[in-house]
């Protein structure tokens, strides 16, 4: 008999669909790499999703964030997609968590036993964070580098994080986390391609001068580029590492 997720059923047969409704799977990070990991972990039939994201939908997001359409501007992510969520698959369970992640809310996130992990955070130290508490905690986690200013989808890889090379945020990551004993076991999907610069004339034009006093955050003086067809390719390939894992066919060790 035919039901919604009979096609995904033929790739990795009624035992992989069973494996999936029950894994719990927490992504942290909604934006434009986390909400498509959320669209595919829920059109898989994952049965248990945990969203965390303390942002509100920005009219800046729209090009690129499955949550930012022009009538949910102002609302939070983390609500839209658990509607968006519950239209695609009404027996999934989802918990939507409006928090950022930090190592005060980390108990929060692991309250409940988690079977993985997807990290699309775009703050450096909450990443490293969430790194240090999943292999404290021993639960797999798969976590995206940068995909802003980046222009080519096609240069995105699955790869350790020990073997990175030109993503500046990887870079950080590496070194920090070295200081926490990790040095290799954790998955990233991160791009080859060399970051762009984002156009001067542009950033001129949208962010007015400080004013004297005034202080801002290094994202709202020097916003990211982005587009629509990159970040997604790297929610996308977010979810694919979970699913995969999930269902037996793990590509890397996690944490030694």
């Amino acid at each position: 008999m035919s039901h919604r997720f009979t096609r995904t059923e033929l790739v990795i047969g009624p035992e992989g669909l069973s494996i999936l409704r029950r894994a719990t799977v927490a992504v942290v990070g909604l934006g434009g790499v986390g909400s498509y990991t959320v669209e595919a972990l829920a059109r898989s039939g994952v049965g248990h999703l945990v969203l965390v994201d303390k942002d509100v939908v920005d009219v800046t997001n729209i090009n690129r964030q499955l949550p930012a359409l022009d009538h949910t501007v102002g609302r939070p992510k983390v609500d839209v997609m658990a509607e968006r969520v519950h239209d695609i698959n009404p027996a999934c369970r989802v918990e939507a968590r409006r928090v950022f992640f930090q190592d005060s809310t980390a108990d929060e996130l692991f309250a409940a036993p988690l079977d993985y992990v997807a990290d699309a955070i775009d703050t450096v130290s909450a990443k490293i964070q969430l790194a240090v508490a999943c292999r404290e905690r021993g639960v797999p986690l798969v976590s995206s580098m940068g995909a802003a200013n980046k222009i080519d989808p096609t240069q995105f890889r699955v790869m350790d994080i020990s073997e990175t090379r030109t993503d500046p945020i990887a870079r950080v990551m590496r070194r920090e986390l070295r200081k926490h004993g990790i040095e290799n076991g954790l998955p990233v999907v991160c791009s080859l391609e060399q970051p762009r610069l984002p156009r001067e004339d542009v950033r001129i034009r949208l962010v007015p001068p400080l004013s004297p006093g005034e202080e801002r955050s290094r994202k709202a003086q020097n916003p990211p580029a982005s587009i629509a067809f990159v970040p997604p390719v790297a929610g996308l390939i977010l979810a694919g590492v979970v699913i995969r894992d999930l269902c037996g066919l793990r590509t890397f060790s996690q944490f030694p």
